[in-house]
């Protein structure tokens, strides 16, 4: 009897010291379920933080109240007016090669102007690997058969550029750059100046929604790192 009474107390220390211990697990447990929460909730937050920091987030939300293409500008008339003397004049003006930009995606042409400025960009190139690169970008985007902007070349030009690509220099694209030029501004530079687009802006008018439409296009002809310069503008 005596030895039971000394025996019992021990077990319930035991019990004691054992709910103690499993407490602890728990309780550590928990703190830890509990932090990474906290971590996740953190992350998600970042996440969206930085989507909403993204420019195309902004653009797609302005672009769904103001419809399509639609865009403020401040060209005066009579700049506008001297687009129409000649396709160079328009080019070279920052502004006119934004709104012919804008009128060849109402066309689905978009990838002529897209090229043309990607070769203007590379002819700028200094470094040897730079021009090696863009080179490489470029054909990929405009050239090579089913590339994702491919422009309409005759294939003889396509065939040059092919077998020059591995080993390019800046005149590499020149005759596919001139072929694209001419197409664009015999066939849709006189279309752009009778559209809706440029005869806003020579009249003055605030820029109106601009409705895609399809068209014929039987007129029309990943990223890689250590590329400098203004290369994103067409990649």
């Amino acid at each position: 009897m005596e030895t039971s009474l000394v025996f019992f107390p021990q077990l319930n220390m035991c019990e004691s010291k054992e709910k103690t211990f499993f407490k602890l697990i728990h309780g550590s447990g928990k703190e830890e379920a509990g932090k990474e929460a906290k971590i996740r909730a953190k992350e998600k937050r970042n996440r969206l933080s930085l989507l909403v920091q993204k420019p195309e987030f902004h653009e797609e939300t302005h672009s769904s109240r103001s419809g399509p293409l639609a865009k403020e500008t401040r060209v005066s008339p009579e700049e506008a007016v001297r687009w129409g003397e000649s396709f160079d004049k328009l080019l070279s003006h920052r502004d006119g090669l934004e709104a012919f930009t804008r009128f060849l995606k109402t066309e689905f042409s978009e990838e002529n102007i897209e090229f043309w400025k990607a070769c203007e960009d590379f002819k700028k190139s200094k470094e040897p690997r730079q021009i090696i690169l863009k080179a490489k970008a470029i054909y990929e985007k405009f050239i090579q058969n089913d590339a994702p902007q491919e422009v309409n070349l005759d294939f003889h030009t396509k065939e040059i550029i092919t077998k020059s690509i591995t080993q390019p220099t800046l005149h590499s694209f020149d005759a596919a750059q001139s072929r694209v030029y001419q197409l664009m501004e015999q066939d849709s530079y006189t279309r752009f100046l009778k559209s809706d687009i440029y005869l806003d802006l020579i009249e003055g008018r605030p820029q109106r929604p601009t409705n895609l439409r399809r068209r014929s296009r039987s007129f029309t002809c990943s990223e890689f790192q250590d590329v400098k310069s203004d290369v994103a503008i067409w990649l």
